[in-house]
């Protein structure tokens, strides 16, 4: 009837409600589970991610800054007060950091043997070291470089999907889903564009990451020689 009198020409105010998913792309009116399919979609189909944020695995906190593509990754980490660059081009992966982080054993040990600790940690201070693939390193760093590794982990929501409130995410419009009720984690998507992943809450009070930077490149390059170290198959050790 509304429209008729619309198309008539006369028109009368509160005939239609207002749309909430008037302007936007439309995943809002989706169920919870076709909007965590939607968003992991355009995250796998993006060329591009800056991830940053906490992670709280195994008792231990990393905060990262990490951009990351299917070429490589660049950005920094910090765990237990220190703070390390990650740089992989390709499937070579670099660290640089100061030479505190390379000092082992700090206070043990014999004065000569502190020395020689901290003169080699001189050494590297502000260096790119490669690290060889077969060292425990590499696994354990690689994986905050790497895009498809980290989204496939960082976006699962557990247990019963539900959707939550719609809202805004800076001045992106964007609506929450939620994994049992939030315990298991609450993904925010954009309603604006594509709709990628915005923020993560993980469960259990095990961090939460922004995502921002969807499709927008950057560069990965080789170090230079002069500041690179290479130990060959394995990284100094204490």
């Amino acid at each position: 009837m509304c429209a008729g009198l619309v198309a008539g020409g006369t028109s009368l105010t509160g005939c239609s409600s207002e749309d909430p998913d008037a302007g936007t792309n439309g995943v809002g009116k989706l169920t919870a589970t076709k909007i965590q399919s939607k968003s992991s979609s355009a995250a796998e189909a993006a060329s591009a991610v800056r991830l940053s944020g906490t992670v709280v695995s195994k008792n231990h906190t990393y905060s990262l800054d990490m951009q990351v593509k299917d070429e490589g990754g660049t950005g920094t980490v910090t765990s237990k007060g220190q703070t390390f660059q990650l740089l992989r081009v390709g499937e070579q992966l670099y660290l640089k950091a100061d030479s505190e982080f390379w000092t082992h054993k700090k206070g043990q040990g014999d004065g000569k043997g502190a020395q020689g600790d901290e003169a080699a940690a001189a050494k590297l201070d502000g260096k790119y070291v490669k690290v060889p693939e077969g060292d425990p390193a590499y696994e354990q760093l690689s994986g905050f470089t790497d895009k498809k590794l980290l989204l496939d982990g960082m976006l699962t929501l557990h247990g019963e999907l539900a959707k939550g409130d719609r809202g805004s995410t800076g001045s992106v419009p964007s609506i929450k889903i939620t994994g049992d009720d939030g315990a298991g984690g609450t993904l925010t998507v954009s309603l604006d564009g594509k709709p990628y992943p915005l923020r993560l809450d993980r469960g259990g009070d095990a961090g939460t990451l922004k995502l921002t930077d969807w499709g927008k490149d950057f560069k990965v390059a080789e170090p230079d020689k002069t500041e690179l170290v290479d130990y060959g198959k394995q990284l100094p050790t204490s």
